[in-house]
């Protein structure tokens, strides 16, 4: 059967630019407009219904539905909303763009707009910009019956951008109050992984700007969660938590005080992209927190840790435990197990059992990342810390 082509989408940024100069068309022509083409950054063409559309002497406003396409994005069906407007200036003629509701404020140092900044990046800024020089920049409006030079003022919206802000990771990297207005390329591929690696990036630097000197990336929630547990306080024990003696170790200089919010990266399955990104941007000690699962693939090499292959590392594992005596029993439920949890709870937390499997997960991030100091923690599968070195 022949595969369906998944549809591509346009991002916030290319329909935040199509409602500007929709907005910015129907003030100057004073008529109803229902549709508008835009230039996106790599060259492309794209034509965008508008919605919503009024315009009086002043001002115009219409919206854009963001379509993602095939891609599951929380933004896909948000209205991108535009007004437009004529401030009568002395100066240069730049376009001033403003954040209305549901449009996040930028709070921390790191992103590529600055502190106290609407969250609107700068490449949607440039298209915003040229989408509304291309329509005004050769008109000269009438200010009380005569020609005037002005200043076009656009501001985005996003009506429910606040709701939808709270299912992305927006409050951890700083943009509070809404959505970011985003994009660099205008479209969307369908089931990309970029959106995920360039919000790994972007947190990457709001550590780093805010003085994070350890980071913990995490492959999942629960592990998040028990490693923020554990490294809220300062003698590096967690509240609520159940620790096994015989497999914590002593807390190390990254773990003898509280991680700031900002030291925590979900990095969910993008293992090798997160290593090297670390590492290019001059992070120095890196934590790997994960669930015995996650932690058994990495050590197995895979820097992509969301593959078919349980099979093939059980079967890896249990060769690595047929080398040892004391590991004959494990290594035989490896063999026909068919999960890694049911090997690892019938371990019963053995320290020298998750050494196994966490010096080889070491050993392959060190591979990927030379510069790091690895250290990986451990979390149950009931959320607790089993094991931090």
């Amino acid at each position: 059967m022949k595969r369906k082509d998944l549809r591509h989408g346009y991002t916030t940024g290319a329909c935040a630019a199509a409602a500007a100069k929709g907005a910015a068309l129907m003030l100057r022509d004073q008529n109803l407009l229902h549709e508008v083409e835009i230039i996106l950054p790599r060259g492309e063409t794209a034509r965008f219904p508008l919605h919503g559309q009024s315009f009086t002497l002043n001002s115009a406003h219409c919206y854009v539905v963001k379509d993602a396409g095939d891609d599951p994005d929380v933004t896909h069906g948000a209205e991108i909303h535009a007004e437009a407007m004529l401030n009568e200036a002395s100066g240069d003629g730049t376009v001033i763009i403003r954040g209305g509701p549901g449009v996040g404020l930028v709070t921390k140092p790191g992103l590529a707009v600055p502190v106290g900044e609407w969250a609107i990046n700068p490449v949607p800024r440039r298209m915003i910009t040229m989408a509304v020089n291309e329509v005004l920049s050769l008109h000269c409006p009438l200010f009380n019956g005569h020609c005037a030079p002005v200043v076009p003022q656009v501001t985005i919206a996003i009506p429910n951008g606040e709701e939808l802000a709270k299912k992305t990771l927006n409050a951890r990297l700083g943009i509070i109050g809404g959505l970011s207005i985003l994009g660099s390329t205008g479209i969307v591929k369908p089931i990309s992984s970029q959106a995920w690696t360039d919000t790994i990036d972007a947190s990457i630097d709001v550590a780093l700007a805010c003085g994070c000197a350890t980071l913990v990336v995490s492959t999942g929630r629960t592990s998040e969660c028990a490693a923020q547990r554990f490294f809220s306080r300062a003698d590096g024990s967690a509240e609520g938590t159940t620790h096994r003696p015989p497999c914590h170790m002593p807390p190390t200089p990254s773990a003898s005080s509280p991680l700031p919010e900002e030291s925590y990266i979900m990095m969910g399955d993008h293992v090798g992209h997160t290593l090297r990104a670390c590492e290019s941007k001059g992070v120095r000690n890196v934590v790997l927190a994960a669930q015995f699962a996650k932690l058994l693939k990495i050590a197995c090499g895979h820097e992509q840790t969301h593959v078919s292959s349980s099979r093939l590392d059980l079967r890896t594992l249990a060769d690595w435990l047929k080398g040892s005596p004391r590991f004959s029993r494990l290594a035989s439920i490896a063999s026909r197990s068919g999960t890694a949890r049911e090997v690892f709870e019938s371990a019963d937390g053995d320290p020298e059992f998750v050494s196994l499997v966490r010096d080889r997960a070491v050993a392959f991030a060190s591979a990927i990342a030379p510069g790091l100091r690895v250290q990986v923690f451990l979390a149950g599968y009931g959320g607790d810390m089993v094991y931090f070195r």
